[in-house]
């Protein structure tokens, strides 16, 4: 049973079972994280019947995301981790949405009037996570996620999206099974002139 989190963009927590989304919450709230988050993790707890004891691992969305709602989320994760005795680990959070619709711009809002960016082919991401003004994204069929809606003008033909935490849990498995066994936990900020370069998920 795994607890997955993810607050990129959304507060959103869901509990997965072999596959099986057991409960789940989410809400778009920007400036709530730390208001819903711990919230929503009692919730589907109690709605699945579970404790926190028969959680077996916590999957976690590093972002990229601004630093206090992105914070709250990895946080959380690394604290119940500890509490529960069990193992944390992250995942960059625009996968999740990369993996749903295959070959995409992943697009989220980095705010000061630019974007987080990644491209994905078959779900596997090609390019980025990187940040960049919204003129300079790679163009691309199908634009997907909230922040590329901020900027219809370079994104005409983008739907609306944030990441589904569920969706990183097949994702880290499917990495465990090929036999990695890294899943840092430090968040992804891409802010520039803070980080130089463009670190991996």
């Amino acid at each position: 049973m795994i607890l997955a989190i993810d607050t990129s963009g959304s507060v959103s927590v869901a509990l997965v079972d072999r596959g099986r989304v057991l409960a789940s919450r989410s809400e778009f709230a920007p400036r709530g994280h730390a208001e819903l988050l711990a919230g929503f993790v009692q919730e589907v707890l109690a709605e699945a019947g579970v404790h926190g004891r028969d959680v077996e691992s916590i999957v976690v969305g590093t972002g990229p995301a601004p630093f206090t709602g992105l914070r709250v989320g990895l946080v959380t994760a690394r604290t119940l981790g500890f509490a529960w005795g069990v193992p944390v680990r992250g995942v960059c959070s625009l996968d999740a949405m990369g993996a749903a619709h295959g070959d995409a711009v992943v697009v989220a809002d980095a705010r000061r009037k630019e974007v987080y960016w990644a491209r994905y082919e078959s779900g596997a991401r090609v390019e980025g996570p990187a940040v960049a003004v919204p003129g300079d994204v790679p163009d691309s069929p199908v634009v997907v996620g909230r922040g590329a809606l901020l900027y219809p003008d370079a994104f005409p033909h983008a739907i609306a999206g944030d990441p589904d935490p569920a969706a990183l849990v097949p994702l880290v498995e499917a990495a465990i099974a090929a036999g990695e066994t890294e899943f840092p936990t430090e968040p992804l900020y891409l802010r520039r002139p803070d980080v130089h370069g463009v670190p991996g998920a």
